[in-house]
């Protein structure tokens, strides 16, 4: 790939996870492309269908939350880092609307972005282990139980309008509340 189109790659991978984070993935794009500062014929040459923009912007996302993953495996506290990755998960939900909803859904539904769902799904069931043989979480506590808490601030976040940020974060907090012994 020539240096300039390599930038240009960039730069449109860029504005999408940009776009698509304020907007969605439904947005025209144009409007990627304006953003990028290319013209939509680069666009598409670069990313011949709305689903190849999309899984570029989601595997740089992916690569990002495999990042994080590794930090919450390593911490010698596994409640916290489970309270981290829910906390973190949740205000992602607020603040960004593209990949996070497609992420979220698939882990709600169980389907959909099937290699993402299931390492996330190990992550949540190594951690809960962890947690749970120290004696610092319910036994009863599954992965399901993660994927509802999940749906639930989904819901507090519609319902909260404005208020969402402050309502989410209060959710989250009484839910893993109730996941300690």
């Amino acid at each position: 790939m020539r240096s300039d189109a390599g930038e240009n790659q960039a730069r449109i991978l860029f504005a999408a996870r940009q776009v698509f984070t304020e907007a969605g993935e439904d947005v025209p794009v144009t409007r990627v492309a304006r953003r990028a500062g290319v013209s939509v014929a680069t666009l598409y040459r670069r990313f011949p269908t709305r689903d190849l923009l999309i899984a570029g912007v989601h595997a740089r996302q992916w690569e990002e939350c495999l990042t994080v993953h590794a930090e919450l495996l390593q911490s010698p506290d596994p409640t916290q880092a489970l309270r981290e990755l829910v906390q973190r998960l949740c205000a992602c939900q607020i603040s960004d609307k593209g990949y996070t909803r497609a992420y979220v859904d698939a882990v709600i539904a169980g389907r959909g972005l099937d290699h993402e769902r299931l390492a996330t799904d190990r992550l949540v069931t190594r951690l809960l282990h962890r947690a749970q043989t120290a004696g610092a979480l319910r036994p009863d506590l599954t992965v399901a139980d993660f994927r509802l808490v999940i749906a639930g601030n989904q819901g507090v976040i519609t319902a909260a309008g404005r208020d969402a940020e402050a309502a989410s974060r209060r959710y989250v907090t009484h839910m893993l509340r109730s996941f300690h012994v």
